[in-house]
């Protein structure tokens, strides 16, 4: 009789691939998990218990069919994992890497639910698609037949590359424009080594490039070329710019040198790890390394910033938010990493100010306790008079979130419509703006988010896409 290779979760406990010690990978920008063996990973995989309703499924933005490809996983038909697993995913070892599984598809895993601890699906997609890649089952990208339409995709992030990667496969003509020097958004420049090392970017860029998608780099839209030009030359166009618009803090000392942004501090980081000269990272302006630093902030991009610090070389490197930890927005396993590498946490604190003169010398930080719960349902911060302290600091780091750019008036197409958020303005199914033949999708339309949410509507948008391209009406129109 054939051994039972599923529903071994009351038997198996969990088990994530082993953390590389904290003081170790402190020191470098390596990622922290090591591999899944196969043997592991097949083990995993069999703690599924292949739901008749599978929330994780449900609950993923791709709705991924996960419980088929752990299925494979765990009888060893790895191929057939992966070909499932990148039927849904444009970019699944990209997922396995950055997804917020807790809150996603491992958060509603029906045996996690009952107390038996969840599948480790991220884990096991990773090690799924890093091992086609080592295995040569990631095939090129051959159109069956080449078409005539053009299509342009502005912003070479996850939403962009996803949806070229999608028209591109059925022969569209796909020419990308980016303002960095290298594709990939925040992939590349906003999220560090240690969580998506750059290669694995680079590879997917590689295969798009060898596919015959175009690339357009250094060129920002509005300034080197016009977005009527760049409609002029295609038969549709995407906007999937993201976000990039930081957060300001209106306080006093904010113009103090040492005072930096998230994005200019990861992003010269980044740079770094490709063997970029920096500038601003040689002079000591975006380097952490001997400092004392706060980072202001509690989601995603501010645990990239403290964690970026420790790694850096910092003297000591603190976070401050002004709600508890029960209620911040950023990933608790980021968090518990975080934690483990020496960053200390200071829970319902919020900056007033800074010290110091021309340059940042410490934080004026306002103590805070929670209030009552605004309309999202999330207690409010109030502050508590007369408790402020001074925080030391050497650089103090604003990780307060992103905003979208005035595209309207920075591309000269004041017809483009936006919301009062001044989000592009787009149908939710089609993604369709109201410029005909014009689509958005991706951060410049939900506002901040997750890469797994740009990939999926950069692919919902090329749908809708190669739909308006199959009117011969509507083209001849434009």
């Amino acid at each position: 009789m054939a051994k039972q290779r599923m529903l071994q979760f009351v038997t198996t406990d969990k088990e994530m691939p082993e953390k590389r010690p904290a003081p170790l990978r402190a020191q470098d920008f390596h990622e922290i998990y090591r591999e899944f063996a196969d043997a592991k990973a097949a083990e995993q995989a069999g703690r599924c218990s292949q739901c008749g309703v599978p929330f994780c499924q449900s609950h993923c933005p791709l709705h991924n069919n996960i419980p088929d490809w752990l299925r494979l996983t765990a009888e060893g038909r790895l191929q057939e994992a992966y070909e499932i697993s990148q039927a849904t995913n444009t970019f699944p070892e990209i997922c396995g890497r950055i997804c917020p599984q807790d809150r996603l598809c491992e958060g509603n895993c029906v045996i996690e639910q009952s107390g038996h601890g969840t599948v480790t699906i991220g884990a096991i997609e990773k090690y799924i698609t890093d091992t086609a890649w080592e295995n040569g089952w990631v095939q090129p990208i051959r159109p069956h037949a080449e078409r005539g339409e053009s299509v342009g995709i502005i912003g070479a992030g996850p939403g962009g590359l996803s949806a070229a990667d999608m028209l591109r496969r059925k022969g569209i003509q796909v020419t990308v424009y980016d303002r960095y020097d290298r594709a990939g958004g925040l992939m590349t420049y906003g999220i560090p080594s240690f969580k998506l090392e750059k290669d694995v970017v680079m590879q997917r860029v590689e295969q798009l490039e060898q596919a015959g998608v175009q690339f357009v780099m250094n060129c920002n839209v509005g300034v080197d070329l016009s977005f009527d030009a760049i409609r002029g030359q295609h038969d549709a166009v995407l906007i999937a710019t993201g976000v990039y618009k930081q957060r300001d803090l209106a306080a006093p000392g904010v113009g103090a040198k040492g005072v930096v942004t998230a994005l200019d501090y990861l992003t010269a980081s980044n740079r770094k790890s490709f063997g970029d000269e920096v500038e601003a990272y040689e002079n000591g302006d975006l380097n952490a390394a001997g400092k004392r630093v706060v980072v202001i902030g509690g989601g995603d991009t501010a645990m990239d910033c403290v964690r970026t610090a420790i790694r850096q070389g910092a003297v000591s490197v603190k976070c401050l938010y002004r709600r508890d930890r029960a209620n911040m927005p950023g990933s608790q396993r980021e968090v518990a990493n975080a934690e483990e590498e020496g960053v200390e946490f200071v829970w319902l604190s919020a900056p007033r100010g800074f010290t110091g003169g021309e340059s940042v010398e410490g934080v004026i930080v306002q103590k805070m306790r929670l209030g009552e719960p605004d309309a999202t349902g999330r207690q409010m911060p109030e502050i508590i008079e007369g408790a402020d302290y001074v925080e030391p600091a050497d650089i103090a780091i604003m990780a307060l979130g992103f905003e979208p750019e005035a595209l309207p008036t920075l591309w000269g197409v004041p017809d483009l419509g936006v919301t009062r958020w001044g989000t592009v303005k787009a149908d939710f199914r089609s993604h369709a703006t109201n410029l005909p033949g014009v689509y958005a999708a991706g951060d410049i339309v939900r506002g901040a988010s997750l890469v797994v949410w740009a990939i999926r509507d950069g692919r919902e948008a090329a749908e809708a896409i190669l739909d308006y391209l199959a009117q011969p009406a509507a083209v001849a129109a434009e």
